[in-house]
This record gives structure tokens, sequence and C-alpha cells, in this order.
């Protein structure tokens, strides 16, 4: 019967995830939403003869469900819903329990919405999963930069950012502007890489009047490792109440201006060296083109 054999191989498939997930510390209920299990049957099946995770044999752990169990009984769960969810018996449930208030019964369009937003609350959960997993796997490829390569990233990275010298405005100044921490670790990197001696940078923030100015300040000299009292005057920006301003919390901390003193001649390499990006990138191109 090859059709008996391969339910009982899905079913050995899926008790193998189900244990595992258990012997990880998860929750009845983190299970059946993780394996998309919605038979109680089906999932005391799954994980017969598979003890309870360590947690609940600490010495309170019979305290510890039972507040749990209020507090979900509080949130209008049914006994099923709160059996699945911590392992216990109906009967205990009902004891520790039973002095609630009974949960309103919801209209079927209501219960239908909420079991939509549980589905659609878990598919998030995997999204971001998936998401970190992402990131995490391309930082890692990485690794380490060679000089070449960090060269290389410093120049796009100060062409994008930096102030650049204009036909009608003859400014060969270094001078980098930017918010993001990264962004700032790695042009100072640049910069040690060629051999740009650190006395020669000079530091300023420019932050909103209305934020934490001081804490900023901390901030960014703490991330370039150097004084406050060696920064310039910090720029503040006039807050407009006609806008609604985004950037405001504890995380925001302004921008940090970097300048390179006598800086002509190093300017002159970097936008030597980014055309001499764009003349490789184009023949690059035009190879593979061919």
């Amino acid at each position: 019967m090859p059709h008996a054999h391969t339910t009982h191989t899905d079913f050995e498939g899926l008790r193998d995830q189900a244990l595992a997930l258990r012997r990880a510390g998860l929750s009845r209920r983190q299970i059946r939403d993780r394996l998309h299990i919605h038979n109680n049957d089906i999932l005391n099946r799954l994980l017969e003869g598979e003890p309870p995770p360590e947690w609940t044999k600490r010495p309170n752990a019979k305290d510890d469900l039972r507040a749990r169990a209020r507090e979900l009984r509080l949130q209008g769960w049914t006994y099923d819903q709160i059996q699945v969810e911590l392992g216990c018996s109906k009967s205990s449930i009902s004891l520790w329990v039973r002095d609630l208030p009974k949960p309103e019964r919801r209209e079927p369009q209501e219960q239908a919405k909420l079991a939509a937003r549980k589905r659609w609350e878990h598919e998030l959960t995997i999204r971001d999963e998936n998401r970190q997993h992402t990131k995490e796997a391309a930082k890692q490829a990485i690794g380490d930069l060679s000089p070449r390569e960090l060269f290389l990233v410093g120049v796009g990275l100060y062409w994008a950012e930096g102030s650049k010298d204009k036909p009608y405005d003859r400014r060969e100044n270094v001078a980098f502007v930017n918010s993001d921490p990264g962004m700032i670790q790695v042009f100072l990197a640049w910069l040690d890489l060629l051999g740009v001696d650190r006395e020669r940078l000079r530091y300023s923030v420019m932050i909103h009047e209305n934020a934490d100015v001081a804490g900023a300040e901390r901030y960014w000299a703490e991330l370039v490792g150097t004084d406050r009292p060696t920064f310039n005057k910090t720029t503040l920006k006039k807050h407009n109440p006609k806008t609604v301003r985004k950037n405001v919390g504890d995380s925001y901390r302004g921008c940090l201006v970097i300048k390179v003193l006598k800086g002509a001649d190093l300017y002159r390499r970097i936008e030597g060296s980014w055309y001499g990006i764009v003349l490789g990138a184009t023949r690059q191109h035009d190879q593979m083109s061919g």
C-alpha cells in the first residue's frame, strides 16, 4: 500500500520536527503554530512519550503555569487553547481559573478575524526570521577586506557622501557628513589606510536644536575615540513647527562632520581614483557585452 507508507513517512517526519521543537523548549501551542497543526489529538500523538521541557520541572513550575493560565484566561482564551499552550490537563486549568469570569463568546466572523490575525502575526515572524537570516549570511560572506577592497569602498563612499569640487565653486576640500555610525567607522578606517594622521581631522556635530545635543556629542566623541573638547562648535538646526520629524528618540544623534586639514592633494587623489573606477567599470561592462 504505497499511500499508507507515504502517510506513515510523513507522520514520522512531522513527529521528528515536533520532538525537536519540544526539546528546544517550545510550548505545545508554539509547536502547533510552527507546524500548522490544528488538531489536538494529532499533536498529542506527535509528542507522545516526550517529557515536558526542563523549565516545567522547576520547583515553582506549577505556580508559574497557574499564573500563566490565569493570565491567558483573562485574555479570553478557552480551556482548549490554554491546554495546547501550556500542556496542562483541563482539570488543572479549570481548578486554577474557575473564579475568573468566563470569556465572552465571539461571533464566528470575529473568530475568523482573530484567526486570520494570528496567522498573519505568525507569517510576519517567519518573514522577519528569514530577513535576519539573509542579512546575517550576507554579512558573514564578506569576511576580511583587502587593502585594495577597502580603498575602493572608501573612494565610492566618499564620492557618494563627501563634499565635491564644482566648476562654479572651486573647493578641493575633504569633508564627510553622515548619521550612520557604520559609515563613519568605514571612512575613518579608509583614512587610516591612506596614512591620514588623526591630528589632521576636525569633528563637529549637526543636530536639531530640540534633540539631546550633549548626549549626541558624547556618542560621536566615543565612536571616533576623541575627547569632546576637541570637537568644533555644534551646528544646531532650527525646528520648523510645521514639519513632523521622524528622526526623533534616543537613537537620533544628528550627523557627524569630519574635515581633513590641508586636504587638497587628498581630494585630487579621491577624484582621480573615482573616475578610474568609472573607467574600469565601463571597460568591464563593454567586455561582458562584447
